[in-house]
């Protein structure tokens, strides 16, 4: 019954944007209505709450690589080559003042 409900949840669920609240939540839900035990119900928080995180984390890094590759081919210069300009610029003009 658990895996049931686990899968459910999962796929039911953007597993991503699911809060520790709404995990909780939806936990004591169960338990009021007898399908898991508390302990069961703890795991399951537990379990959902380390999924949760790691598939919000997961879609963070596809996110930032979309972005990446989507500012690449409109030729938009990211934050890494304003610092590399702004740092050769800073040193062109130390090289300058020492003149």
């Amino acid at each position: 019954m658990i895996d049931l409900i686990k899968k459910t949840i999962l796929t039911g669920v953007g597993l991503a944007f699911m809060t520790k609240e709404k995990v909780v939540e939806l936990s004591k839900e169960l338990i009021e209505k007898g399908k898991l035990s508390e302990k069961e119900g703890r795991e399951l928080v537990e379990e959902l709450i380390k999924k949760s995180e790691k598939a919000r984390k997961d879609l963070e890094k596809q996110i930032e690589k979309i972005v990446r590759e989507s500012l690449k081919k409109m030729n938009i210069a990211t934050r890494e080559d304003l610092e590399a300009l702004e740092k050769k610029v800073n040193e062109l003009k130390k090289g300058e003042s020492a003149k």
